[in-house]
């Protein structure tokens, strides 16, 4: 599996994400995308699923070292008792004690970004969390977070697919030496239906879901996350890595971005975005 390394964090490329993924499709999909080659998995306290995630790592028969595992820390987590509280309640559900990437989940909260930065390198000391970063922070809010921690910031998880010009974020990232995490890259199924990308994998009899994950890794300190509850297309989403797409097909998915690509921006969570 490819890695990307960020900050001294070593990340598997290709993740098996669990977004909307209840307990019930976790226990079927996940056992098989882990007996496939995933051995990146990524969870957050709000997708209620931790519990799940943690039974079948466990139950995997796969070293828990094998295995890069993310979670992230909701908005609601207000006050620094809490705020710790709950990340020893995910290391619980997920039956380990460590995770390999905590990550704020969005900039919004009452609790103060300087506290959150602080509560995240404290866990990071205690050995509770290898890695921290961010999720759906602007480029000004990376600034602010690498500047507010002793500990490098590892990670901003964003929403990124060909329909979102992403490029002062990766800039910003990359001059930090941050990665980013790309979800929602099927942009809620606009990629399967879009004839340029299925052209595009004609070529290498691939689909256009293979396209738009090896067009994200293929992009420097990119990570995308995959994600299925079809047990079939788990070998076509992990399938990415027998391929590369020209410097001219990059372009030409590159170039379906528009000025509203944008699907997820809760007004309750998001920041003014770039």
């Amino acid at each position: 599996m490819q890695t990307v390394n960020a900050n001294g964090a070593h990340i598997p490329a290709l993740g098996f994400g669990t977004f909307r993924m209840p307990d019930a499709d976790v226990h079927r999909i996940l056992p098989q995308a882990l007996k496939l080659g995933f051995r990146h998995v990524d969870t957050a306290q709000i997708y209620k699923n931790e519990q799940a995630v943690g039974e079948v790592i466990r139950q995997s028969g796969i070293p828990r070292d094998d295995i890069f595992l993310t979670t992230k820390v909701w908005v609601d987590r207000v006050g620094h008792d809490a705020f710790i509280a709950s990340v020893d309640e995910s290391l619980s559900k997920l039956q380990t004690d460590h995770v390999d990437l905590l990550l704020l989940h969005w900039p919004q909260s009452e609790m103060p970004l300087a506290d959150r930065i602080g509560a995240l390198n404290e866990l990071r000391t205690a050995g509770k969390v290898k890695n921290i970063g961010v999720s759906n922070f602007s480029t000004a809010l990376m600034a602010e977070a690498i500047k507010l921690s002793d500990a490098p910031i590892v990670n901003n998880q964003v929403e990124y697919h060909p329909y979102l010009d992403q490029t002062k974020v990766l800039m910003e990232a990359r001059k930090t030496g941050m990665s980013v995490t790309a979800y929602y890259l099927m942009a809620d199924g606009a990629v399967p239906k879009d004839e340029v990308l299925k052209e595009i994998g004609a070529k290498y009899k691939k689909t256009a879901a293979q396209v738009v994950l090896r067009w994200a890794v293929q992009q420097e300190d990119v990570i995308a996350l995959s994600k299925t509850a079809t047990e079939s297309r788990l070998p076509e989403n992990y399938d990415i890595f027998d391929f590369s797409l020209s410097p001219q097909e990059m372009e030409a998915v590159f170039a379906l971005s528009r000025t509203d690509g944008r699907i997820v921006s809760p007004v309750h969570l998001a920041p003014e975005w770039d």
